[in-house]
């Protein structure tokens, strides 16, 4: 089974997502920001990542380009899910190495689409 790590300094918005994920056939877990997010991924490398912009300690950015310079942190694929809607938020979303990008809020058909429209189901 794959997994899907949820970065979000909102519970409500890790559980829902959470919710939507599992039924996606995928095992979850979750951090409240970048730098927790950070120290699972060096436990464990998920499949996929759900990655909010705005967060406590360290945001969504600053995550994504750690992230990618770990050990196999060029691996998981990584969704960005935020408010952050402009060009230029998404422009730099990708070049620091996201695969795609949600709006908030979403719901599970959003996910499901963006999900597999980069493979993960």
């Amino acid at each position: 089974m794959k997994h899907c790590l949820i970065v979000d300094d909102s519970r409500v918005v890790r559980t829902v997502a959470g919710r939507i994920i599992q039924d996606l056939s995928f095992t979850v877990s979750e951090a409240a920001h970048g730098a927790e997010a950070l120290e699972l991924c060096r436990k464990d490398m998920p499949d996929a990542i759900l990655l909010d912009w705005n967060m406590p300690v360290m945001n969504g950015l600053d995550f994504l380009r750690a992230l990618r310079r770990e050990d196999n942190g060029k691996d998981p694929v990584v969704v960005f899910c935020t408010n952050e809607n402009d060009s230029e938020h998404i422009s730099e979303a990708i070049r620091a190495g996201a695969n795609e990008y949600i709006m908030k809020p979403f719901d599970a058909e959003i996910v499901e689409s963006k999900f597999s429209e980069v493979g993960l189901v």
